[in-house]
């Protein structure tokens, strides 16, 4: 299966960040204050990619005209689907960037200025000099034109690449015993973050990893040009995230 192929051919990357010192420096609920006032921009973001992939391959405008590729479509529509709109404990719908906001308003981390961020963003007609004029670290500006790069691209396997091997799948599982470490020291005052944690182990394991996989084996079929391009972009991506999780090292030291 070529799609064994991507992950054996990026597993030394991978490993790099699986091996990243991040997981050692978050020893304090500051310390994940730190972390999570920079990282939402990368859940931001993830969140573009998603919509990225729905607007290319569904249709998205009115009138309605038949998608070509109808399995990719269902694909993409079924994360959407979590991934925007979950309905989480207590019958709440939400996004999975809202969840954690919820989370960093839990433990008191700064959220005005990724709320600000937002406002502005959704007042801009330029997105992507709102990123590169916004007050945030020159690292995560990298991050984000990165993503937007990629978006940009108009290339579905490209993006699927950036979706499914940069992203989510990673975090969840490298975190969830951290945080729980926390908060058997803190009496649960980040049980929110843990829920989303978990939560995405769920999902990912059990829906959308399987699924995204088979949406790049539906993107790619037998073009060996578009699974280079994936497995080039899978590398990136991984890289990109190892440099944020770099910057973020350093504000925590900070």
């Amino acid at each position: 299966m070529k799609t064994q192929r991507v992950i054996e051919n990026i597993a030394s990357t991978q490993e790099n960040l699986v091996n990243h010192k991040i997981y050692n420096k978050i020893e304090s609920i500051d310390d994940l204050k730190v972390f999570m006032e920079n990282h939402i921009y990368a859940v931001w973001d993830f969140m573009s990619l998603l919509k990225g992939l729905q607007i290319n391959l569904t249709c998205t405008m009115n009138p309605w005209t038949p998608v070509e590729n109808t399995e990719a479509a269902r694909f993409i529509n079924e994360i959407v689907l979590e991934e925007e709109t979950d309905e989480i404990s207590g019958g709440i719908i939400t996004s999975h960037f809202e969840l954690y906001l919820e989370s960093m308003k839990q433990i008191g981390a700064e959220t005005s200025q990724v709320n600000n961020f937002i406002s502005v963003i959704k007042e801009s007609s330029d997105y992507r000099k709102t990123i590169n004029d916004f007050n945030i670290h020159a690292d995560i500006k990298s991050f984000l034109n990165f993503t937007f790069d990629i978006i940009e691209s108009g290339e579905s396997h490209k993006i699927a690449s950036a979706f499914t091997f940069g992203r989510e799948n990673v975090i969840p599982d490298m975190f969830i015993s951290l945080v729980k470490s926390l908060n058997e020291k803190n009496s649960d005052i980040a049980n929110k973050f843990v829920y989303y944690l978990e939560r995405h182990i769920e999902l990912d394991g059990d829906d959308h990893g399987p699924i995204a996989l088979k949406m790049i084996e539906n993107l790619c079929g037998d073009d060996e040009k578009k699974w280079e391009d994936v497995t080039e972009i899978a590398k990136k991506s991984i890289q990109m995230r190892i440099k944020l999780w770099d910057h973020i090292c350093n504000e925590i030291k900070s």
